[in-house]
């Protein structure tokens, strides 16, 4: 049976935006803290390279959601970005690069076999890591695209892994909240000027106590928010006090292990390396939101 074809639209002058959804073919939950960690930072590699907006995002531990606008825009800082400053454009393929860097199709088919590379070197396997082609939705902005985004950052909630959705990591109101957006990463449009037009702080504001009433409502067979959180998150008016900001880091000072400036962290688990019987070398992770702090375990806000 021939391929369906895939909707994308081709107008170069029109903004788009895509609900992807890719599954592996493992069985099971394979990814991880670590591959988890690596998909994100492969996502935002890529995102910076294509003509890409990303709204929102889910990495869950068979599969990924992205939530992204096409953004048909100036190719030759995105050419630069993939292949080196000091590589020449070639002027007489601008049409050709202008088509691969809004192809919603090349950016993640680079996105996914960047990460296959990965994780099949990784856990030493060859062999295909993604099931069938990814799927994706063509989403109208405004509200079916805060529907979406919604959809995508609840997946943690739904799953039972966390009962907040801001205290997922590997998520776009967890990226938001616990990072801050840091490099500006995620797009500050969301697409509807009902949540505080412009302001981004005031739009994930509007959009976070939107998104506790989405995920207070009960799904058969799948886990919410309590009505007890919704009410204490009510009763703030939604504002997350920065005490609350750093709760979100707090385990990287109890679990981590060696906390620290990365030098110090090298040194100390020095000392100690030979104790330990992994074929894995330790590597100091920055602690998120917070400047100049690793740790030498990356930690799971749940």
């Amino acid at each position: 049976m021939p391929r369906i074809p895939r909707m994308v639209v081709t107008d170069p002058g029109q903004k788009t935006a895509y609900h992807v959804i890719s599954r592996t073919a493992l069985d099971g939950l394979p990814f991880k803290q670590v591959e988890k960690d690596e998909l994100v930072r492969i996502i935002q590699r890529y995102s910076a390279v294509y003509a890409v907006d990303v709204v929102g995002y889910a990495i869950m531990g068979s599969h990924f959601h992205l939530l992204v606008v096409v953004t048909p825009g100036e190719m030759v800082r995105r050419y630069h970005l993939l292949y080196g400053e000091g590589t020449g454009f070639p002027e007489a393929r601008l049409s050709e690069f202008r088509d691969r860097f809004s192809s919603l199709s090349a950016y993640i088919k680079d996105i996914k076999q960047t990460f296959s590379t990965f994780y099949n070197k990784r856990k030493k396997r060859k062999g295909t890591l993604w099931g069938e082609r990814f799927k994706s939705v063509i989403v109208q902005e405004g509200n079916a695209l805060i529907n979406c985004l919604a959809y995508i950052d609840l997946n943690a909630v739904r799953a039972g892994i966390v009962n907040r959705p801001e205290a997922y990591r590997w998520c776009s109101i967890g990226y938001r909240i616990q990072t801050g957006n840091r490099e500006g990463f995620l797009s500050s449009e969301l697409g509807t000027p009902e949540f505080g037009g412009a302001d981004p702080a005031t739009q994930v504001g509007s959009y976070r106590e939107f998104l506790y009433h989405m995920g207070a409502i009960e799904k058969r067979g799948k886990a919410n928010i309590s009505q007890k959180i919704l009410g204490k998150e009510t009763s703030k008016g939604f504002k997350l006090p920065q005490a609350a900001r750093l709760m979100y880091k707090s385990r990287y000072f109890t679990d981590s292990g060696i906390i620290g400036s990365r030098a110090f962290v090298e040194t100390t688990y020095g000392l100690f390396k030979g104790r330990y019987q992994t074929r894995r070398e330790k590597i100091p992770e920055a602690v998120e939101g917070i400047e100049g702090l690793f740790s030498l375990k990356r930690l799971a806000d749940t």
